[in-house]
């Protein structure tokens, strides 16, 4: 794990729309080598409205994401991981398990 790659987790609050109906989906995802992937990853996912909580497992190479089907979809998540490495140095790709 390089020092220079530090990523700092982020919390989020979901609001009240969002916790309404929660759906879970398994992301298999792809370029996962240290923790802090795995942190950029769930951040990014965090960051996409409707997405109540995500854990990204970095050994496994999977996400599990919990979020409402009526406000986001599973290929905005899909779109979530790959945006995460847009850094020029990481580069994630995932697929859902339907």
């Amino acid at each position: 794990m390089r020092d220079d790659c530090h990523v700092e987790p982020v919390q989020k609050t979901c609001t009240g729309k969002e916790a309404e109906q929660q759906s879970v989906v398994w992301l298999v995802v792809y370029g996962l080598r240290c923790p802090n992937c795995a942190a950029r990853v769930r951040n990014s996912l965090l960051s996409v409205y409707g997405v109540v909580a995500a854990y990204v497992d970095h050994m496994a190479g999977t996400a599990k994401v919990t979020f409402n089907p009526e406000l986001t979809t599973a290929q905005a998540l899909v779109d979530a991981v790959a945006g995460a490495g847009n850094d020029g140095r990481h580069r994630y790709t995932a697929y859902y398990v339907a």
